[in-house]
């Protein structure tokens, strides 16, 4: 049984918030378990990898959710380009956890002035309010960074990378100039809900193959549903007995925002799940694909009494 847990190890600043919780299976899972290194490309990446979908350039989600959305990947290249609020900081520019919630006629105007002003080679294509995509005839030589691993941190290491970075950044710089005084943005800074001010651009690819994967996934996103279904996978419930992957979003928005009331919630609903998962598997693995650090367990790990549990938060500072 596999478990992703995207920011299972939080920043240093929140680990003192876990010093007085007790969380028995999750101590159990980090104290007693073998720790390995992992990829930390995001909770896509890592989905991908388990559903045997191959990197091309980027791990190819946009078009896969392309189609989840209801378009037509073809032999295109396609980029997410999702809108989002960018918030400018005293020594940095911070990704906003939460994406603007946009309805669709927003979106459209949006998405139309950008194609306006650019051009039908790069006019997004708004199929869903808060998720866009751009079709390239030939692939760019770029490498981008998923959102959901950039969103609450410093942009700076997560923008696009390779041939193409210096042309696609002036595109984007020009975007947010043209978003800037738009009167979408306008109505809604009124009206006191943040802008778009930024495009995303993450998750480049063409249409992937994928052999058939009998798994059965417990996920929310919809990211993760689409990729789920893409391969093939069944996706079911939270709390399945026959799910083989189950991927747990609920510490990704209290981490990436700092509100560490709703992070020490998560944690107790995280030990929750765990204990059960610990009783009804032999073996059990708990991934963090954002920090690329896993705990592997087997039932016999879990009786190693001369390995005391530690504190939490003494577990949780102990891979930094």
């Amino acid at each position: 049984m596999r478990v992703l847990v995207p920011h299972l190890f939080p920043p240093p600043p929140m680990l003192d918030a876990a010093a007085n919780l007790r969380l028995p299976a999750l101590q159990t899972v980090l104290a007693r378990g073998r720790r390995a290194p992992c990829p930390a490309a995001g909770v896509e990446a890592a989905l991908c990898e388990a559903l045997g979908i191959e990197h091309q350039q980027d791990w190819p989600v946009a078009p896969i959710t392309l189609e989840a959305d209801g378009g037509a990947a073809g032999d295109a290249y396609w980029l997410r380009v999702d809108p989002v609020h960018l918030r400018v900081m005293r020594d940095r520019i911070v990704l906003a956890p939460d994406q603007p919630v946009l309805t669709a006629d927003e979106a459209r105007q949006l998405a139309d002035s950008i194609g306006a002003h650019f051009g039908d080679t790069l006019h997004p294509l708004p199929l869903v309010p808060q998720r866009w995509y751009l079709p390239f005839a030939q692939p760019p030589a770029l490498t981008t960074t998923a959102r959901s691993l950039a969103a609450g941190r410093d942009i700076r290491p997560f923008l696009p990378q390779g041939e193409d970075a210096v042309r696609i950044r002036a595109w984007l710089n020009e975007v947010q100039m043209l978003l800037h005084d738009h009167p979408v943005n306008q109505a809604r800074e009124a009206r006191g809900i943040e802008p778009v001010n930024a495009l995303w651009l993450w998750g480049g690819g063409v249409r992937p193959s994928a052999p058939p994967q009998p798994l059965r996934i417990a996920c929310e996103a919809p990211e993760q549903h689409a990729i789920a279904h893409f391969a093939g996978a069944r996706v079911v419930a939270f709390g399945d007995p026959h799910a083989t992957l189950i991927v747990v979003n609920t510490l990704s928005e209290p981490v990436q925002a700092g509100n560490l009331p709703d992070w020490r919630e998560a944690l107790r609903q995280l030990d929750a799940q765990l204990a059960s998962l610990l009783r009804a598997h032999a073996r059990l693995s708990v991934i963090d694909p954002v920090h690329g650090l896993a705990c592997h367990t087997k039932r016999l790990d879990r009786w190693r009494f001369w390995h005391r549990l530690p504190r939490l938060d003494e577990a949780l500072r102990s891979v930094r």
